[in-house]
């Protein structure tokens, strides 16, 4: 795992940028171990950072979605009411420093039930039925899986993988970063170091 960025820099996204989609879990907030979900707030650790990231991307004029797999509501884990609610005191604890989320999607189904689990691009044309002027070119994904990172390159997307702890990467983590338009140990370094010139 690079520390920061790697070589493929230069493929940083251009100013023409719109639209920034962020994962959830382990780009956001916290992960749980493999196997347990964030189920109520009390389980949703939000990572250094993160509220003055995304503060950042809101200051330049850029669209903010969150695209999430929550396949602990198919489980019967928790309900879809829980997610909302957990991303309505999200929304309340960004405001704090002046940040945002523009909206929220997410995926309540099982594996191969729906189109809008990741990679799967349901999310995507959910969000474009939402706000018709979101286009793949100028949109970004930073995602901490190869689900994150294939939903983003089957659709276009400037793709960035954020490797987290290497402890709790999933299996095929190493392809995501590999196939990834570039690698960040967070999404507040990722930030730093793409927008700092854009």
């Amino acid at each position: 795992m690079s520390n920061g960025s790697d070589t493929r820099d230069q493929h940083k996204p251009e100013n023409s940028l719109k639209t920034v989609f962020l994962d959830r879990d382990g780009v956001i907030n916290r992960k749980m171990p493999e196997g347990k979900y964030v189920s109520h707030w009390d389980h949703f650790e939000i990572l250094p950072g993160v509220p003055e990231a995304i503060a950042t991307l809101n200051q330049r004029g850029l669209r903010v979605i969150v695209v999430t797999n929550q396949r602990g509501v198919a489980l019967g884990l928790y309900t879809r009411a829980h997610v909302e609610m957990i991303h309505a005191q999200l929304q309340q604890q960004l405001a704090e420093s002046g940040a945002w989320i523009d909206k929220f999607y997410f995926c309540p189904h099982d594996k191969h039930e729906c189109n809008c689990r990741k990679p799967r691009p349901g999310l995507f044309e959910q969000a474009q039925a939402d706000f018709p002027e979101i286009e793949p070119s100028t949109s970004i994904i930073f995602g901490d899986s190869l689900s994150d990172i294939e939903f983003g390159k089957n659709l276009g997307l400037h793709t960035v993988f954020i490797g987290g702890n290497p402890e709790q990467q999933k299996i095929g983590a190493p392809t995501a970063e590999m196939i990834a338009d570039s690698t960040y140990s967070s999404f507040p370094e990722a930030v730093s170091c793409i927008f700092k010139n854009v």
